[in-house]
């Protein structure tokens, strides 16, 4: 079937090929008139035109497509932030695409090399751990790049975070001034900066208050065995008298979602027994009877910032780098009421 071109648009229209680009390219003025204009897009939606986009992108140098990759898009985090940047990504007449590296480095290569081939004009990142070869591998091919959510510190570029370590101290402190005492962190066994600032803002405030002089608080979990591990963790640690915890701080919703699950199963009561924070609103909050105390991300600005940094990197890639932090709140809910002494 025969492709419709612009100078068929122009020969129904019965105008020149000159108008029907201005036109349909927005580049209207006033030699264009009304009558011109009326008889070229009912021309074009008539004859069902859809512009070139290969012979656009030769022509300009760009193909108006930005790649997102995410860690995992079944995270009711990333998948609003990739909502977010969607929405935005539109706005300025750009199309996005979507990769979950699912926290794998080889995964994560291959979304690279697909996105670079697919001529994508820049990327938005949230990194894996030992991916800095291949964000090295980006920037020698100049293509633009900003990483969202977390960083790596080997690589200078563009990035959007929120204050990790003043957020996680802040909570911390609150349980404390909350009349909680021997608080448990549930993190994850990692490398990544961002969630290493979260553990060491709660490490901060325990040795300020010469609570803990270790890290015997803080409870490392296997991304990839999360449910198996917070169970055996908590079955032991709740039955041990003398050390049970009176408040527990997860550092992401998963690990919340799995451990107030665990602590149902254990018949703790929330807050009575045991308060909670967790790290990330997630809907599965809904399903538990108590409110959940969490941190809320600023979402919306973490994503515009992202398409706003990034298409200015697009228009000049010699902008100095821009390091953006966000601020992230305290959302407070019944599960971390004061403790009754």
């Amino acid at each position: 079937m025969k492709r419709i071109s612009i100078k068929d648009v122009a020969l129904k229209a019965g105008v020149s090929i000159a108008s029907v680009s201005y036109v349909l390219n927005n580049k209207i003025d006033s030699r264009i008139g009304k009558d011109t204009i009326e008889k070229v897009k009912r021309a074009a939606e008539e004859l069902n035109y859809r512009p070139n986009n290969i012979a656009k992108s030769l022509k300009t140098q760009r193909t108006n497509i930005i790649g997102l990759i995410v860690a995992d898009i079944a995270n009711p985090y990333f998948s609003q932030i990739a909502r977010i940047i969607e929405d935005e990504a539109n706005k300025i007449g750009y199309t996005l695409l979507i990769g979950s590296s699912d926290e794998n480095p080889e995964k994560f290569e291959g979304l690279i090399n697909m996105f670079c081939d697919r001529q994508a004009d820049g990327l938005i990142i949230a990194p894996v751990e030992n991916t800095e070869k291949y964000l090295q591998k980006l920037q020698k091919q100049k293509m633009p790049f900003v990483l969202i959510d977390r960083y790596l510190p080997k690589i200078e570029a563009d990035t959007i975070q929120i204050n990790n370590y003043e957020i996680s101290y802040n909570v911390t402190e609150y349980l404390l001034n909350n009349g909680y005492k021997n608080i448990y962190l549930i993190a994850y066994k990692t490398q990544l900066q961002h969630l290493l600032q979260r553990t060491d803002g709660f490490m901060d405030v325990l040795k300020k208050h010469q609570l803990s002089q270790n890290k015997n608080n803080v409870i490392s979990i296997h991304k990839d065995h999360i449910d198996q591990e917070i169970s055996s963790r908590f079955d032991l640690l709740f039955k041990e008298n003398n050390s049970k915890p009176d408040a527990v701080f997860f550092t992401s919703n998963k690990l919340a979602v799995s451990g107030i699950k665990s602590l149902m199963k254990l018949g703790i009561n929330i807050p009575k027994d045991l308060a909670v924070v967790a790290f990330d609103e997630t809907e599965a909050y809904e399903l538990f009877a108590t409110p959940i105390t969490f941190v809320k991300q600023p979402l919306i600005a973490i994503g515009t910032k992202a398409v706003e940094v990034l298409y200015t990197k697009i228009s000049n890639n010699t902008l100095p780098i821009q390091n953006i932090v966000l601020k992230a709140a305290l959302h407070i809910g019944q599960s971390s009421e004061p403790k009754l002494n």
